[in-house]
């Protein structure tokens, strides 16, 4: 059970520092969740594929804002096509 808190403030902590960088994309609480969490999945793909790895809670946090920063950038591009 602490994991799966651990992984939601994580998340929504992710998620909100993806939409404080890339302006306009407050999701609210539980949308930063999702996205914060969606994004620790894709930042986890994306840091294997390089070779690098993320310990500790930072590294996690980094890890998941890499990941939400890139689901961000691909949503919007989306929208525009």
């Amino acid at each position: 059970m602490e994991s799966v808190l651990r992984s939601l403030v994580i998340g929504a902590i992710a998620g909100w520092l993806a939409g404080s960088i890339q302006r306009g994309y407050g999701f609210g609480l539980i949308g930063n969740i999702i996205v914060g969490i969606c994004g620790a999945v894709v930042g986890e793909y994306l840091f294997n594929l390089l070779g690098l790895w993320a310990t500790g809670l930072l590294g996690k946090l980094l890890m998941a804002t890499v990941g939400a920063l890139v689901l961000l950038a691909l949503v919007n591009f989306l929208r525009r096509a």
